[in-house]
């Protein structure tokens, strides 16, 4: 696969997520994806490391039942090898809290040479989904 392709790939995921179509989302993973590998969770559950599609579904569970997203903007797609990252202007609210967050983050995805995503990160700050998701417990 080349770099254009999996760039049209990360583009399909996010139109698929704006329709909320998971199932499409799936469909772009290798079985054994590596979600969330490079990060440290600090106990937020969307963050917590998963591995393979079977996992995938509480991922989206977490993501959906923790955070309001209000704006999910694509800013720019950079792309290398078989690599993707996109940047991302963030706005959601952490349920629960009623915290509101404004962030700038990068997705980073990474691919096979079936055109398959391998391996996913969020790059970000995550201290402040940290303490407004602390906040839920309070």
């Amino acid at each position: 696969m080349n770099e254009q392709q999996n760039v049209a790939t990360v583009q399909a995921v996010y139109e698929a997520f704006g329709r909320g179509d998971i199932a499409a989302i799936l469909s772009k993973l290798d079985e054994n994806v590596a979600w969330e590998q490079d990060g440290q969770s600090w106990g937020i559950p969307w963050y917590e490391p998963r591995q393979g599609v079977a996992e995938m579904p509480s991922f989206f569970s977490a993501l959906m039942s923790g955070l309001a997203i209000h704006k999910m903007e694509p800013k720019n797609i950079l792309s290398g090898g078989n690599q993707v990252a996109v940047v991302m202007d963030l706005e959601a609210e952490v349920i629960g809290s009623g915290q509101r967050l404004q962030e700038l983050e990068i997705h980073l995805w990474t691919f096979g040479g079936d055109g398959k995503v391998t391996r996913f990160a969020h790059v970000l700050d995550r201290h402040p989904q940290l303490l407004a998701y602390q906040a839920v417990a309070v």
